[in-house]
């Protein structure tokens, strides 16, 4: 029986003279290369500094090729992006052969953390310009990606003491042991008075170390600590478990699914990170009024009341159907300038708000309980922050210069109020059943695709800075693969070849900066 049989791998042939007949009109590389070159590195951010001995450095869009590239084809590890240098004939047509070694690689993933963000927010502008962008509806949402440290690297103040309390129980067993050697014979010995000391330094040495982490857990006022990537924390997984992780967040938009923004924190829980993600969306996409839908982790009357406050208008599962609250108003500049200390202590009553268990101050800042004192059944709330920036502070019958903050108790608190004095707005909010079915199809589907089909389900830079940095490529990658499935490689080449003829010298110009 007859097979097919290939060509002899000592027969000599002759390749294409030109490297470009390897890589076809549609090929990705081709539309990576071309928006990288319309770039403008220097007002990105990114910095090459060459060495006053050596070589000279390698161009940073060379590098930036190489890791979206990398980014794109499931290649994230600095090692392993030197080996297809090698190998890989589109990487040798995109870098020109260029070959360079993984530190390299790697030193400039963590020394251009925020210009790596600057070209996300870049490729963000230009899908908008290629109305990719619905600007109507994000969905926020939040995923744990697990961190470059181990759990027996993670500590609390539980752990801590239990540890301590083991060695001290360890050394109270070789120190008695120490003296049934002395009083035994020699034969019976367990183990010898050399190895004994060598036990006991070692134990004092490791119960010197968690000491010292007690202590800075104690004066940082931290929850837990990490030794290996002192900004990853231990959070809960969908698993039921826990991880040492990052807690990122994203904003979707819902008309093709394409990242709009994102922020790396170490929180364990969603509280508070609704408005900063949907205000930063908002100014991304040059927007005035905009709806954001999440899920109840992100439920907080604070978050919600600011969303409004700044044309956002907040969709948020919750227990109750609807909910009535005052938000603050931000008062108008004539306002302020026209503000009399008369008005403000005749009618700047604060106002409490049993329900939420918060005050509001004359100017609408919230106030938070601080103190209670039991005997007498009063409670004193504060904000300290908000009074440092307030233009009524100096004339706030409440205010102290020396503590920057008001106290009220509340006996002081008023339940009658008038909006237009007080600067703030009773609504009733009720968000939309419909778009809050819509949110798990929405939300989920770059996470899906990211921990799974790019295989970026974890870290692999230390440090909050880096780890924004790393996952700026991930997300460029992400919104840079939607694109050419949507509008696929030619029309996004011929839309990069009219970019870069509108800035005419001036890009090339930039284009040789470096």
């Amino acid at each position: 029986m007859r097979y097919k049989t290939g060509e002899d791998r000592y027969q000599q042939i002759l390749f294409p003279e030109v490297l470009d007949n390897y890589i076809t009109e549609e090929n990705p590389v081709r539309v990576i290369d071309a928006y990288i070159n319309s770039l403008n590195l220097l007002e990105l951010g990114f910095t090459s500094k060459p060495k006053q001995t050596g070589r000279p450095p390698y161009n940073p869009k060379d590098m930036l090729k190489l890791y979206l590239y990398g980014y794109f084809n499931k290649i994230r590890s600095s090692r392993k992006l030197e080996t297809e240098t090698t190998r890989n004939i589109e990487l040798m047509w995109l870098l020109c052969k260029l070959c360079p070694d993984h530190k390299t690689i790697s030193r400039f993933r963590k020394e251009n953390a925020k210009a790596l963000k600057n070209v996300f927010r870049n490729f963000v502008r230009l899908c908008q310009k290629l109305d990719l962008y619905g600007k109507e509806l994000l969905a926020i949402d939040g995923s744990k990606f697990r961190a470059v440290n181990a759990k027996d690297n993670n500590y609390n103040h539980k752990k801590l003491e239990n540890k301590i309390h083991r060695i001290d129980e360890k050394l109270e067993q070789y120190l008695q042991e120490l003296n049934e050697n002395d009083e035994a014979e020699t034969d019976s010995k367990k183990h010898t008075k050399e190895e004994i000391a060598a036990a006991i330094k070692k134990l004092s040495e490791r119960k010197q170390v968690y000491e010292s982490l007690k202590t800075e857990l104690i004066q940082t006022q931290q929850t837990q600590i990490s030794t290996t990537d002192p900004d990853a924390r231990r959070m809960k997984v969908a698993n039921g478990g826990s991880e040492i992780c990052y807690n990122i967040q994203t904003a979707l938009d819902d008309k093709h699914k394409l990242i709009v923004d994102y922020e790396v924190t170490n929180q364990c829980t969603d509280k508070n990170l609704l408005m900063p993600l949907a205000k930063s969306s908002q100014e991304a996409l040059g927007v005035e009024e905009i709806s954001v839908v999440a899920d109840k982790g992100y439920f907080v009357a604070t978050d919600i009341a600011h969303c409004i406050n700044n044309h956002i208008t907040p969709h948020v599962s919750s227990e109750h159907e609807s909910i009535t609250f005052c938000i603050p108003v931000t008062p108008q500049p004539h306002q302020v300038q026209e503000f009399k200390p008369q008005e403000f202590s005749n009618k700047g009553k604060p106002i409490y708000i049993k329900e939420r268990n918060l005050g509001l101050c004359p100017m609408g800042n919230i106030l938070y309980p601080r103190s209670y004192s039991v005997g007498h059944g009063s409670a004193i709330y504060s904000n300290a922050k908000a009074c440092r920036t307030c233009s009524g502070r100096r004339h706030c019958k409440s205010y102290y210069d020396r503590e920057l903050k008001v106290k009220m108790r509340q006996s002081e608190f008023s339940k009658e109020y008038n909006e237009s004095d007080l600067h703030i707005k009773q609504l009733n909010y009720t968000p939309d059943k419909k778009l809050l079915r819509r949110r798990k199809e929405l939300v989920e589907h770059p996470f899906g695709t990211i921990k799974r089909n790019m295989d970026c389900a974890y870290c692999l830079l230390k440090g909050i800075e880096n780890v924004r940095g790393e996952f700026a490529l991930t997300f460029l990658a992400y919104n840079f693969k939607r694109a050419l499935n949507i509008l696929g490689g030619a029309k996004l080449l011929a839309f990069l070849s009219k970019l870069w003829l509108s800035f005419g010298f001036s890009l090339w110009s930039s284009r040789l900066a470096f």
